[in-house]
């Protein structure tokens, strides 16, 4: 009673078959995949930039 039998995700999977089309699932995953490798090269990125505490308060900043 506490957990889902093969034919339970089997009548899942269909469901979201049916929904979402054979075409669009791998389409989603693939979205979710460059979503995140985007988000981890900005975060790697932001870590490459550090400026000094003073630099930053008194507007040294060369742009």
């Amino acid at each position: 009673m506490g957990s889902f039998s093969a034919w339970h995700w089997l009548i899942v999977m269909a469901v979201v078959l049916l929904l979402f089309g054979r075409g669009k699932i791998p389409t989603l995953m693939g979205d979710v995949a460059e979503g995140i490798k985007a988000f981890k090269k900005g975060i790697a990125d932001g870590d490459k930039v550090s400026l000094a505490p003073d630099e930053i308060a008194y507007g040294q900043i060369e742009q």
